[in-house]
């Protein structure tokens, strides 16, 4: 049975006529009797009959109709909160992140954005930009903050902010009296601490190659954060998002700009659509698609 053919029979017991409960619900009187004759066959029994003066219920009608307006207005209730959900920032939304994105930017933003929405819950999710984007389209996560580009043309990318690579160097190493930025070439011959497989990892093998040279790889890492700590006690160098050196205080280790052969990145937000965000992401998007930027250029 359908909401239709309650409303239909609900309409009828009320109004009493064919005529006006027609008129009322806005069908013909044919399809209103072909409504109530559908929840009739699905019940198996006759809920009405019809009289000179009207239609009258019938025993098993009157059984019926308390049953069938609680229905009713237990579809309707949740109908309206569905409806306010729908337009209220409230629930759980999940975002995928950069770890570097994660660990250096969100803490402050997230807090601010929890002051502003305190009914919506944040569920955080680390990983590399590949398996964020084929999450995302898979419907696992809302929203994803990763890099460009994206494989997939079916997904929204929206730019947020580009930035350098720079080179990450113990105390007191020589390549941080440099003048200005060096060339990326300068580490080479130097023991290097890297992430395989990303960007940064990618150009220094491409200025190895270009200079004929083998790369000193003294350890490798799937953690960003790792790596960071790996430079602040020594081990090597290491090619990393500026953003991971933004922050000045604790900070173990020397900036050095890189010139030629240097890297950038470009990080942009990533969605479905908006038709498949609900209300909780979508204040997370506009919040995020604000804030990101603004803190990144503000820093």
């Amino acid at each position: 049975m359908t909401s239709e053919q309650l409303d239909a029979f609900l309409t009828l017991a009320q109004e009493g006529r064919f005529v006006s409960a027609a008129r009322r619900l806005g069908v013909s009187q044919s399809g209103l009797s072909r409504q109530l004759q559908a929840l009739e066959r699905e019940l198996g029994t006759r809920l009405l009959v019809r009289t000179p003066r009207g239609v009258v219920l019938t025993e098993a009608g009157q059984l019926y109709l308390v049953h069938a307006q609680r229905a009713l207005d237990s579809l309707r209730r949740g109908a309206s909160e569905v409806q306010e959900m729908a337009q209220t920032a409230r629930g759980a939304v999940s975002l995928g992140t950069l770890v570097t994105v994660g660990a250096y930017l969100l803490p402050d933003l997230l807090v601010r954005f929890h002051k502003k929405h305190p009914e919506v819950l944040v569920r955080l999710v680390e990983g590399k930009a590949e398996e964020l984007e084929e999450r995302v389209a898979k419907g696992e996560l809302d929203l994803a903050v990763l890099n460009l580009p994206v494989r997939r043309v079916d997904l929204v990318a929206q730019k947020l902010w580009t930035e350098d690579f720079i080179l990450a160097v113990p105390r007191g190493h020589k390549l941080a009296q440099a003048k200005g930025p060096v060339p990326l070439r300068a580490v080479l011959g130097e023991p290097l601490v890297v992430v395989p497989g990303v960007a940064a990892t990618r150009a220094l093998e491409a200025a190895a190659e270009a200079a004929g040279e083998p790369l000193h790889i003294v350890l490798e890492t799937d953690n960003p954060e790792g790596m960071r700590r790996m430079v602040e006690r020594g081990l090597g160098l290491s090619l990393m998002p500026s953003l991971m050196a933004r922050e000045r205080t604790g900070r173990g280790f020397e900036v050095v700009q890189v010139g030629e052969g240097g890297v950038k990145r470009q990080v942009a937000l990533l969605h479905r659509g908006e038709t498949y965000l609900s209300a909780a992401a979508r204040a997370l998007k506009s919040y995020l698609s604000e804030a990101l930027p603004s803190f990144f250029q503000s820093k």
